[in-house]
């Protein structure tokens, strides 16, 4: 298992459907890079100026919507994984 550090989390990102709602289905080439992704492990948090942390808001389980382009790509024991800030993470959902 991972174990970030810092104020980093680390993600499963939610795979995106190429299928609309009125049942069409797009090409590989016009998927989009997902946003949205539930939190796999939570580092300690942010070191603050006084030499305190603060508390992460997210916690393990949570569905999270994130930056676009944000963080970076990981492979552990064949799974994929995104990296990112917590200050990149947009809402919880």
């Amino acid at each position: 298992m991972i174990k970030p550090l810092g104020d980093r989390v680390v993600l499963e990102v939610a795979e995106v459907e190429l299928k609309t709602k009125s049942g069409i289905i797009m090409p590989e080439t016009s998927k989009e890079k997902p946003q949205q992704g539930k939190v796999v492990a939570v580092g300690a948090g942010k070191m603050l100026d006084n030499g305190s942390r603060a508390v992460p808001e997210v916690k393990e389980g949570d569905s999270v919507l994130f930056n676009k382009y944000a963080g970076s790509e990981v492979k552990v024991d064949d799974k994929e994984y995104l990296v990112i800030r917590e200050s990149d993470i947009l809402a919880i959902l």
